[in-house]
């Protein structure tokens, strides 16, 4: 059919880690050299959630030369998966906060579980941390400038319902409908030319792939600058204190 499906299974909740990230580009660019694939079906194999975003441990107490590295790592996956040629299909079939909710905005179409207890938003201020740019810009792209604006300033979370009103999903439905649902949407994308197709996406996106790409290593030591204070690793780590109290 043309048509690969990749499914994340790094348990327990999908942590964008460093070698997530590198996993994820390689398979994506094999898949993008493979003339035979035209487009890819995001998923998660883990219940209950699509990605828990970047790995808050690639972020805390380590050395500049590695968050830079992790920093590369993300950046890359962005500018993959939006620059994708593919059609590129997000099935969300759990939540979806920070990270998670970014590869979601990177595709060109997002359907979600229709549940409420599922939730999907880019959360960061909640943190401490500032989504940076290119979150944002892509954001914006979707949800438009006022959603985006109060969204991002509260790290706000949105359950299903929310999530499909304000457009940040396309679709909500049924979890034993999700694969079958997609499949649909993957077919009617695919009944155009590719290349028109192709080259519209282009136009649609270069702008914002150009500016991270002009601003990539200036964007590194932003971030750098910005993890390595210590009231931003102070709350990091009180972060990671409250999940593994969770966990027990």
């Amino acid at each position: 059919t043309g048509v690969a499906t990749m499914k994340f299974r790094s348990p327990p909740v999908n942590s964008l880690s460093l070698d997530f990230l590198t996993e994820f580009c390689i398979s994506l660019e094999k898949l993008e050299n493979d003339r035979a694939c035209r487009g890819v079906i995001l998923t998660s194999a883990i219940p209950k959630i699509f990605s828990s975003g970047l790995d808050i441990t690639e972020m805390c107490g380590k050395s500049m030369e590695h968050y830079a590295e992790f920093w590369r790592a993300v950046q890359e996956m962005w500018l993959r998966l939006y620059g994708s040629n593919m059609v590129t299909v997000a099935a969300v079939n759990g939540s979806s906060p920070a990270g998670g909710c970014l590869i979601a905005l990177l595709c060109d179409y997002r359907i979600m579980v229709e549940n409420p207890k599922f939730s999907i938003g880019l959360n960061e201020a909640q943190l401490g941390i500032v989504a940076p740019f290119w979150f944002k810009d892509i954001f914006v792209n979707v949800v438009g400038h006022r959603v985006a604006e109060r969204s991002l300033q509260l790290g706000s979370l949105h359950p299903t319902p929310e999530a499909h009103r304000i457009g940040l999903v396309d679709e909500l439905v049924p979890e034993d409908k999700l694969q079958e649902k997609a499949a649909a949407v993957m077919a009617q994308w695919l009944a155009l030319p590719d290349h028109a197709r192709q080259l519209t996406k282009s136009m649609m996106r270069k702008a914002a792939l150009d500016r991270l790409v002009a601003q990539r290593e200036e964007d590194i030591q932003n971030f750098i600058s910005l993890i390595s204070k210590e009231s931003i690793q102070k709350s990091l780590r009180m972060y990671m204190e409250m999940l593994k109290k969770k966990k027990s």
